[in-house]
């Protein structure tokens, strides 16, 4: 493999990729996800198809579908595939083959910071999206905080393996040509050899190699600035999901991102992840409703706390903008990340909010994967008994950068 340089011109810069990108923003509002399986559903064979309006998409109708949930993955690879395998939607063999069905999968974000396999989730889960369409099934993502941070260029959780598998990454992209698609999905496959070999290169990176981090630093704001190839993948991704009854998203909606417009907020948040249009013309804002501020759809942490300790007045009022939100959107219950739950996946307020983000992730808390099981509009938890076990981490992580 060769060694990244320093100089911007050298960065791996594809037209075709981003075109076709482009162009898959440009699809239809609404499509559908043929069911072409004869079985592998909970329910077998004869399901409706699964309807999806929105780019990216807002609102999904799955009928008679098993969903599940799961939280925040933080660049993890070993604790997604233990929480994915027990969900029943990843084979055990290493061959990341769909074997869930016509479920439908929901990955609640954070998927970026703080681990250093990133690119090789998001790379699995597009793998296991198109395999999930031929079974019946779908996987769909919404963006977190961790994204949005990243797009912006802060890089502040970023783990050095993060880095590192970013230089890999574009040196991949180098043997596709014009192919991204191919090359990202294909990604997941190799990533690991390309991590080995680079581990045992005698360049491999020491921590006091300046040079090596910037190029770190450069290949990772390639991909991730608005309009790179990174961002554009992210930008197929919603920020807030609506499935059948249920609503997902990262933080949490409130009653004035309603009023806003879910369908809005996602276009928004989308096109700014795409970045400025080809004349270089239409340079777009950072949508703050959305992406910024305590009580934006990725940062919001209302509904996370720990009711013990509010007073009872202060829970009622949680409870009552919850159904206010809820109403309004026609949804039966919320489903979050974001806010790492010591105690694993819960539910509060009368079970109208569920919390799904135990800090799989051994860059947060390494506690015992968990997903969410939803089956005829009920939900219950399924955590992996063999499980690494919670960690001794501080638990003043929980109310910091999540």
């Amino acid at each position: 493999m060769g060694i990244l340089s320093l100089s911007s011109s050298s960065l791996y810069r594809p037209q075709q990729p981003v075109s076709q990108l482009q162009r898959n923003q440009q699809l239809t509002a609404e499509t559908s996800l043929q069911n072409t399986s004869k079985g592998g559903g909970i329910r077998g064979g004869g399901l409706k198809p699964i309807v999806v309006t929105g780019n990216p998409p807002t609102f999904v109708s799955a009928p008679g579908r098993r969903i599940i949930a799961v939280g925040d993955l933080h660049g993890d690879m070993s604790q997604t595939r233990s929480a994915l395998e027990m969900a029943g939607v990843l084979s055990s063999d290493g061959r990341n083959t769909w074997t869930g069905g016509e479920t439908v999968l929901v990955q609640l974000g954070d998927i970026l910071d703080r681990g250093e396999d990133e690119i090789a989730i998001l790379s699995l889960l597009r793998s296991l999206h198109i395999q999930a369409k031929a079974k019946g099934g779908a996987v769909f993502q919404v963006n977190g905080n961790h994204e949005t941070m990243n797009v912006e260029g802060d890089f502040r959780y970023v783990d050095q393996g993060g880095f590192e598998e970013c230089v890999d990454f574009l040196h991949h992209l180098e043997n596709y040509g014009d192919n991204w698609d191919e090359a990202f999905v294909d990604w997941v496959s190799v990533s690991e050899q390309w991590k080995q070999d680079r581990k045992m290169n005698e360049s491999y990176w020491g921590p006091w190699n300046i040079l090596q981090k910037q190029k770190g630093v450069i290949a990772r704001s390639t991909l991730l600035r608005p309009g790179g190839l990174l961002s554009r993948e992210l930008a197929r991704h919603p920020v807030t999901l609506k499935v059948d009854d249920w609503v997902f998203c990262h933080g949490g909606l409130l009653p004035h991102h309603v009023a806003y417009g879910v369908e809005k907020m996602n276009n928004k948040v989308s096109r700014w992840m795409r970045g400025p249009d080809e004349n270089g013309d239409d340079d777009p804002e950072l949508p703050f409703i959305a992406t910024r501020g305590y009580d934006s759809v990725v940062w919001n942490r209302l509904y996370s706390g720990q009711t013990g300790d509010m007073e009872d007045y202060q829970a009622r009022q949680i409870y009552t903008i919850l159904q206010e939100t809820l109403r309004a959107l026609g949804g039966k219950a919320m489903v979050v990340g974001h806010t790492p739950q010591t105690e694993g996946i819960n539910c509060k307020y009368g079970c109208s909010i569920w919390r799904v983000d135990v800090g799989m992730s051994s860059g947060v808390l390494n506690s015992r994967p968990e997903v969410l099981e939803i089956i005829d509009n009920e939900a219950r938890m399924s955590s992996d008994l063999q499980g690494t076990g919670v960690s001794t981490r501080t638990k003043n992580y929980l109310f910091s950068c999540a």
